[in-house]
């Protein structure tokens, strides 16, 4: 097991890395930029070390800086979070050129999935569905029109790299095509540095579910279950629920086991999320997230398993020590995603945190690196806490909720809190009929009075 870890991210995350390292009886070395000097993943770690100036691009995406830092403190390997470089795979194989080990998957593995249309064939070639649409990226606009004409309208034209929402647009008719098509290129050349696009069938008011799975290098693969991650604005996801309350046993169990089969097909290691859209009984394939997702903790509740902990297992060469037949599913949580946004606009909201109360009680767990007298940069992610709770019934798991959102208190910057409130208000939530379409609808509702 190592000995010394180096977390390469900042802020919930950061701690979410530290605090399992520690209960592995592992040091931990910190980075950060200059305006995260105070953050509270620099106070608890072990070691720190600066690593740039407040911009992302100087910090926390220098690459060099990073690998000097693991040099300096002896860190033996590099964990890299969610988000930054997590998904880079040529972090990963720099990494490895130095003899440090990557909490992660193989680079190449890691590149696969992070194009989009590779990641979608070979997925399809492993037995798993796909959204009707291109056979690849889009060449001659005249051909794929032929394609979305076959496939039939509304079609979505989507960014080879990259993901978030840019690089996606949507064309309602033929009419609509060209522009889409021009629109979603330029939008992923200028994020992503490149600009191909392919197509896929819109469906109308699908469900998004992703499968958690953890594989070891021993070829032992188990998939932990589902989470639904339906409740987006902007692609961006906004709460997180498992198990999902759309499907039922039979369908949980079919594609829960054809996940695991063919990310086991793909000699897959360490932890991923194979991301699905549901509707009328029936999956296609997104994309798979080879990193931690933002959402494990909803899948810890109900699994007892620690996923960081069994990341770092698993890059330590370790087997999962157990079957499919062992995991078993406890109860239902859902978690908040707190950002620190105004809850009306979402304009962001930096600042210092006047006053801070974390909601405590059975099955309630707050992620964040929040205290008071923080103040939250500017220059980065508006993500400032996880608000997730557990109950024995979703029912329950909302009324703790409620009451834990109630208990949560941030002083000083405006936050979604109210909105996570709002929502529990709601019908469709509280039933649990929506999809990846009803929250924009509810929020233009609200802004209209």
């Amino acid at each position: 097991m190592f000995e010394k870890i180096l977390i390469a991210n900042r802020g919930e995350i950061a701690l979410r890395v530290h605090r399992a390292c520690r209960e592995m009886g592992i040091k931990t070395v910190a980075i950060h930029s200059e305006a995260d000097s105070e953050a509270m993943h620099v106070r608890l770690a072990d070691e720190s070390v600066c690593v740039g100036p407040a911009p992302a691009s100087q910090s926390y995406l220098n690459i060099p800086q990073i690998i000097a830092a693991c040099e300096i403190t002896g860190a033996q390997a590099v964990h890299p979070g969610y988000g930054f470089l997590s998904e880079n795979a040529r972090f990963a194989e720099i990494v490895e050129a130095h003899g440090l080990v990557f909490i992660g998957p193989t680079p190449d593995h890691i590149r696969l999935m992070g194009d989009k249309i590779a990641a979608k064939q070979a997925v399809k070639e492993a037995g798993i569905p796909v959204v009707p649409g291109s056979e690849g990226g889009i060449k001659d606009i005249d051909e794929a029109k032929k394609v979305a004409d076959e496939i039939g309208y509304p079609v979505l034209v989507k960014a080879a790299a990259g993901g978030g929402g840019r690089g996606m647009k949507v064309a309602q008719t033929a009419q609509d095509f060209r522009e889409a098509v021009e629109t979603a290129s330029r939008e992923a050349e200028a994020a992503f540095g490149d600009g191909a696009v392919y197509l896929e069938k819109y469906l109308g008011q699908p469900r998004h579910i992703e499968i958690q799975i953890l594989a070891d290098t021993h070829g032992n693969v188990v998939h932990l279950g589902e989470r639904d991650c339906s409740l987006q604005r902007r692609h961006q996801k906004v709460l997180e629920e498992a198990p999902s309350p759309a499907l039922n046993a039979e369908i949980r169990e079919r594609i829960g086991r054809v996940t695991r089969d063919a990310v086991a097909a793909f000699g897959y290691r360490g932890a991923g999320t194979v991301e699905y859209l549901y509707e009328n009984g029936e999956f296609y394939f997104i994309e798979m997230n080879t990193r931690l997702q933002v959402e494990h903790p909803v899948t810890e509740a109900i699994t007892g398993l620690d996923l960081v902990r069994e990341q770092i297992r698993i890059a330590a060469g370790e087997t999962l020590g157990y079957t499919q037949e062992d995991i078993s599913f406890n109860g239902w949580a859902i978690e908040c995603r707190i950002n620190a946004e105004d809850p009306e606009t979402f304009a962001p909201s930096p600042g210092k945190v006047t006053e801070f109360h974390a909601p405590g009680g059975l099955g309630v767990r707050l992620d964040s690196g929040l205290y008071a007298g923080y103040a939250i940069p500017p220059y980065y992610d508006s993500l400032i806490g996880k608000l997730i709770v557990h109950g024995k019934t979703r029912e329950e798991t909302l009324l703790r909720l409620k009451r834990s959102l109630e208990e949560m208190v941030i002083g000083g910057i405006k936050t979604t809190k109210d909105l996570h409130l709002a929502l529990l208000e709601e019908e469709a939530f509280k039933s649990g009929d929506y999809h990846i379409r009803w929250l924009e609808i509810w929020l233009a509702g609200r802004a209209k009075g």
